[in-house]
């Protein structure tokens, strides 16, 4: 199998259960509240390594617990954390989740050290950026380091695939250019593009992204499924999985490893893409980040499950 790299985020979340979403200015009560490893560039090397990849991530997290508690999720999920880089003088990232009962969430994150990930830690890297075949960015960590970082991978011929959340005020437009893969939802897809009514101008809005220079576009549309505009395969929709959704926390993310997974594994697009619906798809019937990751072999008797049942 190829080797994967994660560059991004690793945070602690503070996952709040809470009966609805707080509107400005109202008080309400929590249910429970957990601490759970998190950060967008930890879930998807978590969701990688439990599912059986060659696994790296590189990032930044402080000298404190949170750091320990991050350090041990990955460990235990199989994931090369050697390049995670320690600093003294600032703290792991903090994500704080609000989670309703029809399991939407809202996030707000405190970004600590991972907003220190600079051009000089990827210089200090660049050797492990070379030995990997595939390298995975999202958003939480300083777009210049992003950006950056993609132009050597695409320099050295690596495939890159960008999780374009958060979409910042202002997007990087050199970014395009390293990018092979972009796979954002429909909130997100409106944000790049300036397109309004997603649902109604889907096509013209994936066609912004790919007049960048994007080879491929996905479009994750939570129950419609997942639209899919490539170079090579065209464009098409793959169905949902129906399954009753607790939190949709971390599926984003492990939609993204699971199919960079696939596709390191040398196999198309649209397999890659069902194989990851169907992790989505266990992912959201759990709480949590890190913890609601499935592995390989769950995620096969569930394909195996379903195809059974038609």
């Amino acid at each position: 199998m190829k080797k994967i790299l994660i560059i991004g985020s690793l945070n602690i979340d503070m996952v709040i259960e809470v009966e609805h979403t707080p509107v400005v200015g109202e008080t309400i009560m929590a249910q429970n509240m957990e601490m759970i490893p998190g950060g967008k560039g930890a879930n998807q090397a978590c969701a990688a390594g439990k599912l059986g990849a060659d696994i790296t991530i590189l990032g930044a997290v402080g000298n404190d617990m949170y750091a320990d508690i991050q350090m041990r999720s990955l460990s235990e999920a199989n994931v090369d954390v050697s390049y995670i880089i320690r600093r003294e003088k600032a703290n792991t990232g903090l994500a704080v989740i609000t989670v309703n009962k029809d399991g939407d969430n809202n996030i707000i994150v405190i970004a600590g050290t991972n907003a220190t990930l600079s051009k000089e830690d990827i210089d200090n890297n660049v050797d492990l950026i070379k030995s990997c075949d595939i390298v995975i960015f999202q958003l939480e960590i300083p777009l210049n380091t992003v950006v950056y970082a993609a132009k050597i991978a695409k320099e050295n011929n690596k495939t890159v695939i960008l999780d374009p959340a958060p979409v910042p005020e202002k997007f990087p437009e050199e970014l395009y250019q390293y990018v092979d893969i972009i796979k954002p939802n429909e909130t997100e897809l409106s944000m790049l593009t300036g397109v309004k009514d997603i649902d109604g101008n889907l096509e013209t809005a994936v066609d912004i992204i790919r007049n960048k220079g994007v080879k491929d576009v996905i479009v994750t549309l939570g129950g419609n499924g997942v639209y899919i505009s490539s170079e090579k395969n065209g464009s098409f929709i793959i169905p949902a999985n129906k399954v009753d959704v607790v939190d949709t926390t971390a599926a984003g993310d492990a939609f993204t490893a699971a199919m960079a997974i696939v596709l390191a594994e040398g196999k198309d697009l649209k397999t890659a893409i069902e194989f990851a619906n169907a992790v989505a798809a266990i992912v959201v019937t759990r709480k949590g980040a890190q913890f609601s990751i499935p592995e390989l072999k769950e995620v096969l008797e569930y394909i195996n499950l379903k195809e059974e049942n038609g």
